[in-house]
C-alpha cells in the first residue's frame, strides 16, 4: 500500500515539475484541459480582442505590420507566441550574408583583410618602403569604413529584432510601431551600402572641385552658370558637403562667367563626377523684352581632390605664375594688393586660379593644389580613352554634346543620357539631383 501511495506521489510530482518547465502563455491563463474537440482557430479577420484596446489593423484586418519584411513569419496569427519567433531575414540580400552577414558586401573578406592590413603596418619595416605604406594607410581607412559600417548596422538590426520580440510578447502597439519606423531606417542604410558599391573609381571617395563655365549665350548665358552654381552648391547641402567658393568671375551685366568650388565630403567626387559635361537651358528669357524663347549653355568639369600621397610631378620651368587684384568684395586690402593668383601649366594649358583668401601665399598653395588635382585627373582619363572606356570625359565637353536638357517653358528637364525626365524643375533647381546621378551611376555613365 505504501508503494502505490509513493509511486501515484511521484507521478504527480513529476507532472507539476513538467508543467513548471513548459513554456507559460504571456498575457493568457492555461485553458483547463477538456475532452471536447477544440474549436478551429478563427481568421486574423475574426480575431477576439486579447486586451484594452487591441492591435491596430489595417484595411484587410490584419495587425500593423502584417505585411512589413520584419514580421513575415507572423502572416496567419496575431501577437501570440503560438508561431515561430525566428523572423525571416530583413531584406533578400541578408539571407545569403548568413551566419556571418557578409553576403554582397564581403563582410568575411574585409574583415581578414583589414586584420593583414593592420599587421602589416605595426611592422617598423613597412615603411622603408613609403609607397607601400601610404597604399596600405589608404586602404585601411576604406577597410575601417566599411567594416564598422556593416558592424554597426548588424548591431542595429540585433537590438531592433530583440526589441520587437519583447513588444510582440507584451502586444505593446507604441513599440511594434516604433519597431517599422526602425526598421525603415535600417533599409535605407543598407540601400545605401548598396549604392555606394557603385563606386569603382579609386578617387570616388575623395573631396572634389567642381568648375562651371558659361558658353555661347551672352548675359543669359551667365545667369545660367549662376544658376548652376546655386543648384551645385544646393545639393551639396542636402548630402552634408562642405562646399567653399575658390573662384568667382560675375557677368558683365548679370549671373557669372566662370567659378570653382571645392566640396568636402565623403564620396564627394563619386557623386559628382558624372555632372561633368554640358547643360542647356531653354526658357523666356528675363532680359528679352520682347519675351522670346532663348538656349544657352553651360559646361561643367568635376575631377577629385589629391592628397599628398599621391605623387604628380611638376616641372617648376613649365609653370606661369601670375598674380593681379582680386575682384568683388573684401575690403581695401584685397582689392589694393595683388593676392589672386593664376598658374598656367604650359605643356597641357591648364590654367587654375584662386582668389578667395587675403594671403597670396593661400591663394597659391591653393591654386597649387587645384593644378595638381587637375593633372592627375586629365592623365586619369587619357589611360580611360586608351582602354576604351571612357566616362564622360572633358573632351566630350561641346556644345552639341550637351547631358542634359533644362526646358523650363514645358517644365521638363532630360538627361540625354540615361532618359531620365523630371517634370518638377524648381525642385531640380534647387538641388534634388540624386535621381539623375543615381540613374547614371548605376548605368556606369
Amino acid at each position: 500500500m505504501e508503494r502505490r501511495v509513493a509511486r501515484a506521489t511521484d507521478r504527480r510530482t513529476r507532472g507539476e515539475l513538467n508543467e513548471l518547465n513548459e513554456p507559460n502563455e504571456s498575457n493568457e491563463r492555461r485553458a483547463p484541459r477538456s475532452r471536447s474537440r477544440p474549436k478551429p482557430r478563427k481568421s486574423p479577420q475574426n480575431q477576439p480582442q486579447t486586451r484594452a484596446g487591441s492591435l491596430k489593423s489595417d484595411r484587410r484586418g490584419a495587425p500593423i505590420g502584417y505585411n512589413f519584411p520584419f514580421l513575415r513569419s507572423y502572416k496567419r496569427s496575431t501577437w501570440k507566441r503560438n508561431v515561430s519567433t525566428r523572423s525571416k531575414p530583413l531584406w533578400w540580400t541578408c539571407a545569403r550574408a548568413r551566419p556571418t552577414y557578409g553576403g554582397i558586401f564581403d563582410y568575411d573578406d574585409k574583415a581578414l583583410r583589414l586584420i593583414e592590413v593592420n599587421r602589416e603596418l605595426e611592422d617598423p619595416t613597412v615603411w622603408n618602403d613609403s609607397k607601400h605604406a601610404q597604399a596600405l594607410g589608404r586602404e585601411k581607412k576604406l577597410l575601417d569604413d566599411t567594416v564598422g559600417k556593416l558592424t554597426s548596422l548588424h548591431d542595429d538590426l540585433r537590438d531592433a529584432l530583440d526589441l520587437f520580440e519583447m513588444a510582440r510578447e507584451e502586444a505593446d502597439d507604441e513599440t511594434l510601431i516604433a519597431c517599422e519606423t526602425d526598421a525603415q531606417a535600417l533599409e535605407a542604410r543598407v540601400g545605401d551600402m548598396e549604392f555606394r558599391r557603385m563606386f569603382a573609381n579609386p578617387a570616388d571617395p575623395n573631396n572634389a572641385f567642381l568648375d562651371i563655365q558659361a558658353g555661347a549665350g551672352g548675359t543669359e548665358a551667365c545667369d545660367w552658370a549662376s544658376m548652376l552654381l546655386r543648384q551645385y552648391l544646393r545639393y551639396c547641402e542636402r548630402k552634408g558637403f562642405k562646399t567653399e567658393v575658390l573662384e568667382q568671375t560675375d557677368g558683365d551685366v548679370a549671373g557669372i562667367k566662370n567659378a570653382t568650388i571645392k566640396i568636402e565630403g565623403e564620396y564627394a567626387y563619386g557623386f559628382l563626377r558624372t555632372e561633368t559635361g554640358v547643360h542647356r537651358l531653354v526658357r523666356k528669357s528675363p532680359f528679352d523684352s520682347s519675351g522670346g524663347r532663348h538656349t544657352s549653355f553651360s559646361s561643367v568639369f568635376v575631377y577629385p581632390e589629391i592628397d599628398d600621397s599621391i605623387e604628380v610631378d611638376i616641372n617648376p620651368a613649365d609653370l606661369r605664375i601670375d598674380t593681379y587684384r582680386a575682384s568683388g568684395a573684401g575690403g581695401q586690402h584685397i582689392n589694393k594688393t595683388d593676392s589672386a593668383v593664376r598658374i598656367t601649366h604650359m605643356p597641357s594649358g591648364i590654367v587654375v586660379q584662386c582668389q578667395n583668401d587675403r594671403s597670396q601665399h593661400r591663394n597659391r598653395a591653393e591654386a597649387m593644389a587645384m593644378l595638381k588635382s587637375r593633372l592627375y585627373e586629365a592623365e586619369i582619363r587619357k589611360r580611360q580613352e586608351e582602354q576604351d572606356k571612357l566616362e564622360a570625359g572633358k573632351t566630350d565637353v561641346g556644345w552639341g554634346h550637351q547631358i542634359r536638357s533644362y526646358v523650363l517653358d514645358n517644365s521638363r528637364i532630360k538627361d540625354l543620357r540615361t532618359n531620365v525626365e523630371i517634370s518638377n524643375t524648381k525642385s531640380v533647381l534647387d538641388g534634388d539631383l540624386d535621381p539623375f546621378i543615381s540613374a547614371s551611376l548605376k548605368q556606369g555613365v
